[in-house]
């Protein structure tokens, strides 16, 4: 990440020059781009920032620079909140870090925020996150406009692939897909504790696996013998998968998800219920945020020292996909796939509208 940040400051002069031959009417920047909006102004271009992350995530942290220091709790405490052993590791990470490297992120992302003309961008919608949102607006002044799940459609390539084949073969909603995202590796342990779960729950599974190695092999890093115990119900294979061609098959009944905000959204459009293991930054309060409050989620909660437990990992997995015990978070998943259905382009129209008054103003 300090790489990717070097490289986007280093490109500044470049940038400038592009605003410069384009002339456009609006610049949209990402939130670790204050640069951008300063870039902006001097041409008198307008610059409003978008925010993939949750608004849920987005609030704690505005809270965290601006109300804890006071000694005021943050006011959804009861149900968004960071378990002992997130913020051990959370501890554990700053430790490593220098002060004034935490400050100059701080300051990098907060600058981004402020310098956006009047309105903030932010990938959500108010059925979910509007009390997020308006507390945001409440603690910054920035008026927060959510512009929905923006979840990209499956290209028809997917559909003649071997796993959608495979995937034609099983019972409805019997099939988990299982993806930690692209910027995430497993630990050895939790690895294993994740095979065995698979291995030991009553479902089928999908799951695609990266190392940080590329010469790790899945025979080596998974239990002994786990690809021929497993047979047909699994498919476990190193590489990329179509998860949003796989969340929507009718086949898939559950999602073993790390909880980023673009995986949520896709279930959430596809009706797919999560099996939640949040493993850092915005994670644990997406999973909190969906489990708690919208009710399609189950976590697999890790023990004290934080640690996953392949035990736990069976009996999410059954609860949410199997057993009779799980209706009600099918039930809310497929919810939320009918309030996004029914909402269509609602946010982006709202967006089209606010961006126009900016540049009429």
């Amino acid at each position: 990440m300090d790489t990717f940040k070097q490289a986007f400051d280093s490109s500044t002069p470049q940038f400038t020059k592009i605003l410069k031959t384009l002339k456009p009417d609006l610049l949209i920047y990402d939130f670790l781009q204050p640069w951008a909006p300063l870039a902006a102004s001097q041409l008198n271009i307008p610059a409003v920032e978008f925010i993939s992350s949750s608004s849920t995530m987005t609030a704690y942290m505005w809270h965290d620079l601006l109300k804890k220091p006071k000694g005021i709790e943050f006011p959804f405490s009861s149900t968004i909140y960071y378990r002992d052993y997130e913020m051990a590791s959370i501890e554990r990470s700053k430790a490593v870090i220098s002060v004034e490297k935490i400050e100059a992120d701080k300051n990098r992302v907060g600058q981004s925020f402020v310098l956006s003309n009047h309105i903030v961008l932010i990938k959500s919608f108010n059925e979910i996150e509007g009390k997020y949102s308006n507390y945001i607006t409440s603690l910054t002044g920035k008026k927060i406009v959510p512009v929905g799940p923006l979840v990209q459609e499956p290209t028809p390539d997917d559909t003649n692939s071997n796993l959608i084949k495979w995937l034609n073969t099983k019972d409805k909603r019997s099939t988990v897909f299982v993806s930690f995202g692209s910027e995430y590796f497993l630990s050895n342990e939790d690895l294993l504790e994740i095979a065995y779960g698979l291995e030991n729950s009553k479902v089928n599974f999908i799951w695609p696996l990266r190392f940080a190695k590329e010469e790790v092999e899945i025979e080596e890093a998974l239990p002994k013998g786990f690809v021929n115990r497993v047979g047909d119900r699994g498919r476990v294979f190193k590489g990329w998968a179509p998860q949003a061609k796989i969340l929507e098959h009718l086949s898939i009944g559950g999602f073993v998800s790390h909880c980023g905000w673009s995986s949520v959204m896709e279930s959430m459009k596809y009706g797919v219920p999560i099996i939640a293991m949040p493993m850092h930054l915005d994670q644990p309060m997406n999973s909190r945020l969906i489990v708690e409050e919208v009710g399609m989620a189950v976590e697999v909660v890790r023990d004290g020292e934080g640690k996953l437990h392949w035990k736990e990992v069976v009996d999410v997995i059954n609860h949410v996909v199997v057993e009779e015990g799980g209706e009600l978070v099918r039930e809310k998943a497929n919810h939320m796939k009918e309030i996004i259905r029914s909402k269509g382009d609602e946010e982006i129209d709202q967006v089209a509208k606010e961006l126009e008054m900016l540049l009429n103003s």
